[in-house]
């Protein structure tokens, strides 16, 4: 299948990462993408962006060589209580709240059971995905997490990126996958691109959730009118921040 929404993307703001907004969008519309979110890391991160960049996204166009632009954010749940680091009123502006736990910022690494990091972010209200968290030394109750992402209305995602640079995590995310199958929990697939040629790539992805024969329909950025139907049932509309 082609997954036309990219929620999980980043730009050199995040100094590891090495393209513009411009050159992302170029590159998602040669893909034939219908919409990106711009998701840089949040100030915790060694060199996430300052908390002004999220408050300033609404100087990027709203379409950019005819691909839709969400703007979004990382942010790091930092330690076990699940705190995060960005203030409730920039994420009310925005799209799509992306929530992971990134070594060098988590307060709490080394923890062998992070579930209670996790249970805040999924009873957040301003988080809309969990991100990338099958990491085996962030170990959590899968079951239990994904149970209240049903009830709340949230959405895990199945991270491209991490069949490549976080590899001892593949074995958790495709459980991961099978339980939100099971449970019919919704699911975005996302690049986690660093560069732009990365936006669109799910291909790793894509054929994990083929061995388990993952419902389509439950891939809720398989194009931009599903996110956005999706979105709306828990009452957030995208778009609403305008210059």
């Amino acid at each position: 299948m082609k997954i036309l929404l990219d929620t999980h993307t980043h730009t050199c703001a995040s100094s590891h990462a090495y393209s513009t907004v411009m050159e992302t969008a170029k590159y998602a519309a040669d893909m034939g993408m219908e919409a990106i979110a711009v998701t840089d890391h949040a100030p915790a991160i060694p060199d996430g962006v300052h908390p002004w960049h999220f408050l300033n996204l609404k100087a990027i166009p709203r379409e950019l060589y005819g691909v839709k632009i969400l703007y979004g954010a990382e942010v790091n749940i930092v330690d076990l209580d699940g705190n995060i680091d960005l203030d409730d009123d920039i994420l009310k502006k925005l799209d799509v709240v992306n929530a992971s736990i990134h070594r060098p910022c988590y307060k709490d690494y080394g923890a062998k059971d992070n579930t209670s990091a996790y249970l805040a972010a999924v009873n957040n209200p301003l988080i809309d995905v969990i991100c990338h968290s099958g990491a085996p030394d962030m170990a959590y109750d899968y079951e239990k997490i994904i149970d209240i992402a049903k009830k709340n209305h949230k959405l895990i995602e199945i991270n491209n990126h991490s069949f490549y640079v976080r590899r001892d995590s593949i074995p958790n995310c495709r459980r991961i996958a099978e339980l939100c199958r099971e449970k019919e929990v919704g699911i975005v697939v996302s690049s986690d691109a660093h560069i732009a040629f990365d936006i669109g790539d799910y291909t790793k992805a894509l054929d994990m959730l083929g061995e388990i024969s993952f419902p389509e329909k439950l891939i809720m950025n398989r194009d931009l009118k599903s996110f956005e139907s999706f979105m709306a049932e828990k009452g957030k509309k995208l778009f609403s921040w305008h210059i």
